[in-house]
Parts: structure tokens; C-alpha cells; sequence
């Protein structure tokens, strides 16, 4: 049965365009995931602690939010640890050919009202609507 949170998926987007707003604005850097994480692999001098901080934010805040609040977890039954790491390597690829990810683009590319940022949301956006076609319906 598929459950429709509209609440739960309100406060979670109210939370990331605040996160995103407050990074912007009191440390001058965007809140790309991909940026963040290459950042915690490669760290330059003076940005590691923030990074490391927002990257532990994002794992206790999923871990709070499922055990305090209840949010669901994704199901992983049945799904091949070796067709998952493969789909993460093309996500990575993808962000690195993008030049970020959907929160860097989507959230504050196109808040800052980028070009660029809308044309690759948009990539995003199709290639994701095309990879539900096809699982559901093809594979």
C-alpha cells in the first residue's frame, strides 16, 4: 500500500532549504551532498570540521527521525548488495560529471536562480522518471 506523508515531506524540504539557507549564508559554502563528501575524501586546510560535522548531522538526524519519529526506512529486501554498489558508483560518476548533485543544484542551484543548475535538475529529474519507467515496467 503506498502511504502519502505530505507533512513529514513538508518539514523534511522545510529542513533542507533552512540547512542549505544557514550554510549559505553564515559559512559562504552550498550544501551539495557529493561537494560535502569529496570534500571529507580530499579535504583542503580549514574545511574538514564542517564538513565532517554536516556529513554526522545528516546520519543522526536519519537515525532520529526513524527511531523518535517513526519515519519508515527503505525497504532493502531482496535487493542485490553487488546491483547497489554498481547504482551508487554511476551516482557518484554522475555528480562528478554534473559538477554536484540534486541537493547542490536542485536546492541551491536553482534557488541562487543558476542556469546550469536548472538544466541539470532537469537531467536529473528525467533520468530518474525514466529509471522508474523502466523498473517498473521493463525490468
Amino acid at each position: 500500500m503506498l502511504e502519502i506523508v505530505p507533512w513529514q515531506s513538508l518539514f523534511g524540504g522545510v529542513l533542507l532549504g533552512v540547512s542549505a539557507t544557514f550554510l549559505m549564508l553564515f559559512n559562504g559554502k552550498i550544501a551539495g551532498i557529493s561537494g560535502v563528501i569529496n570534500g571529507l575524501i580530499t579535504p583542503k586546510e580549514g574545511e574538514y570540521s564542517w564538513r565532517l560535522l554536516f556529513f554526522a548531522g545528516m546520519i543522526i538526524g536519519g537515525f532520529v527521525s526513524v527511531v523518535a519519529f517513526g519515519v519508515s526506512s527503505p525497504i532493502t529486501e531482496g535487493i542485490s548488495l553487488p546491483i547497489l554498489a554498481v547504482a551508487g558508483l554511476l551516482v557518484g560518476m554522475g555528480t562528478r560529471l554534473a559538477n554536484g548533485c540534486t541537493s547542490g543544484h536542485g536546492i541551491c542551484g536553482i534557488g541562487r536562480l543558476s542556469k546550469r543548475s536548472l538544466v541539470a535538475t532537469m537531467v536529473f529529474m528525467f533520468t530518474a522518471a525514466v529509471t522508474v519507467f523502466v523498473r517498473l515496467h521493463v525490468y
